[in-house]
């Protein structure tokens, strides 16, 4: 009888809490059962650090329980013998030189590396702006190294690492249309309409792009900007509803929006991002705008299932197509759907992940 195959994923986060974790990896652990792979996590904020990780502030009891989860990680080293594969994602500690990293590497019997955006380009929140200075950025790319197998999440990444590692899959953020994510039904005509938008307080700075032209749209339409992710989100003369994120109310937020929004500036930063807020939004039947650069242009084909802008002239053009035509929004909502079932769906994504761990623990 073969033993079960035993499987560490060493994550920054607690399980279920970050984008980058839970929309990647971690949606397809009862796969990984499901295939015969015991699955165990291991992550090093602990959900007391991760509740006040990104408020301002806390500077002392953020940095005593960085002090403590740095313990743990190191306790965490006696217990990687235990395990056929090692999966790390971003890092196995945040601050310095790659020490827990290179101690991982020697100790794991195989292991796998996640990178999620261009992180080793350097980037903080407000609230921890202080730390940026300390992230260990060659913590990356010493894992890209020594690696068996790395898996991305876009072109421009995998390209990237492709100069440390051959051995690379691009597996994109994606969601479950099966159980969670469902297409919209509604798209008849009334007021106002919701164009919304998901993200964070440190990528609202992102939706102020528009800020212009928001404040033109509402001065011709009935028109509610609902934004998830930044509570303190505002501008004067636009309609604005902003909650905080939370998981418990994520999907039915995004169900209120008749128009899901996108925009990114032309940044290096900005190419390693897989295009989640496009995909959350299209996987419910959302019709999507994006800017074009980027991933954006894999995911949506422009006017086909959803449109991509390249200036604030096409965002309000675009934008006012939507707001006056249902049917568009329905056409282009249920197309946008349907792309994401068919590429970006944990079903069928799930065969890449299967297909690396098979292959190194043949």
């Amino acid at each position: 009888m073969t033993a079960i195959k035993k499987i560490l994923f060493l994550s920054p986060y607690p399980v279920d809490k970050a984008p980058s974790q839970r929309l990647k990896y971690e949606q397809y652990f009862s796969v990984f059962e499901k295939a015969g792979y015991e699955v165990h996590s291991n992550s090093f904020f602990s959900e007391k650090l991760w509740s006040i990780l990104y408020d301002n502030g806390h500077f002392f009891a953020k940095f005593i329980l960085t002090a403590i989860a740095y313990l743990k990680r190191f306790g965490t080293l006696f217990l990687l013998r235990k395990y056929d594969l090692v999966y790390i994602h971003l890092w196995v500690t945040p601050i310095g030189m790659p020490i827990f990293e290179w101690l991982v590497s020697k100790i794991s019997k195989q292991l796998v590396y996640d990178i999620d955006d261009m992180v080793f380009l350097g980037h903080a929140s407000k609230a921890n702006a202080y730390i940026k200075s300390l992230k260990g950025r060659r913590k990356m790319i010493y894992l890209m190294k020594v690696s068996k197998h790395v898996i991305t999440c876009t072109p421009k990444l995998d390209e990237f690492v492709r100069q440390y590692n051959q051995n690379t899959t691009d597996i994109s953020s994606t969601v479950d249309t099966e159980n969670r994510y469902h297409s919209k039904e509604n798209y008849h005509k009334h007021t106002p309409i919701v164009i919304g938008w998901s993200g964070s307080h440190s990528t609202s700075k992102y939706l102020y792009l528009l800020k212009n032209v928001f404040v033109k749209l509402a001065k011709k339409y009935s028109i509610q900007l609902m934004v998830m992710g930044d509570a303190d989100f505002y501008i004067d003369g636009v309609d604005v509803t902003a909650v905080e994120w939370k998981e418990a109310i994520e999907i039915a937020t995004l169900e209120k929006f008749d128009i899901g929004v996108y925009p990114l500036p032309d940044e290096p930063w900005v190419y390693g991002k897989s295009g989640l807020k496009a995909i959350q939004y299209m996987a419910l039947g959302i019709p999507t705008i994006a800017s074009a650069i980027g991933t954006n242009f894999r995911i949506i084909e422009d006017g086909l299932n959803g449109f991509l802008a390249t200036n604030e002239d096409e965002w309000f053009e675009k934008l006012s197509l939507l707001i006056e035509n249902a049917e568009l929004r329905k056409k282009l909502g249920q197309a946008g759907r349907n792309t994401v079932v068919e590429k970006y769906s944990v079903e069928a994504n799930k065969g890449k992940y299967l297909s690396v761990f098979n292959e190194i623990l043949e």
